[in-house]
């Protein structure tokens, strides 16, 4: 009896796995998917009216190790700062909070920030921003970092995860004329992040 308990089990966690990841998968390619229509429709963009830009855009597989459980701990009395930009100029932001997680069996933290300037906005208004850097830059990633976004909704679930499988280029990694921030120090992570957006196939 108690092996047949045992089986059954073992059965219902591989099954539970599989639709895991089944489910990584399809949100991944919906997303991405939004993401290069994204490219395409904004008139801003380093791909506008491109579309065959966008058959150079590389993307890990989705893994389902790269969506992590988080502890968000709010900042309080954040100020402004500028946060820096590769084109020399600055742009306004305040520290929100930071996201506590394991990846990779490494415990570690990110910070998250809030645009001053889409704080002006309705539609942006909730939105957070989480730059980073990781041992992936230079080499399979570009290497300036990469992005994130989320927004403080995301954060009131009780069970909300950091998908890096949503880690985006900035369109520095894609043209020059942008003020691309440049991810700030408590956000380079000592480990290699081998998910989201790798770097774009072609030089620009």
């Amino acid at each position: 009896m108690l092996r047949i308990l045992i089986l059954f089990l073992l059965i219902a966690v591989g099954e539970n796995a599989l639709a895991q990841k089944a489910s990584v998968k399809a949100v991944t390619q919906e997303y991405r998917e939004h993401y290069k229509a994204d490219f395409l429709k904004e008139e801003r963009s380093p791909f506008y009216g491109k579309k065959e830009a966008l058959e150079s855009l590389r993307f890990y597989k989705p893994k389902n190790a790269y969506k992590v459980d988080v502890k968000f701990i709010r900042t309080k009395d954040a100020t402004v700062f500028d946060m820096a930009t590769y084109s020399g100029k600055t742009q306004k932001y305040v520290k929100y909070g930071t996201l506590h997680f394991t990846v990779r069996n490494k415990k570690t933290e990110l910070a998250v920030y809030q645009s001053i300037n889409l704080i002006q906005t309705e539609e942006y208004k909730d939105y957070l921003f989480i730059p980073f850097k990781d041992w992936t830059n230079d080499d399979s990633t570009y290497g300036g970092g990469r992005y994130m976004d989320i927004t403080i909704p995301d954060l009131e679930k009780t069970n909300f995860q950091l998908d890096f499988n949503k880690a985006y280029n900035p369109w520095c990694a894609f043209s020059d004329g942008y003020n691309c921030p440049i991810p700030p120090t408590e956000n380079h992570l000592s480990l290699a992040i081998k998910a989201g957006e790798k770097k774009y196939a072609k030089k620009y």
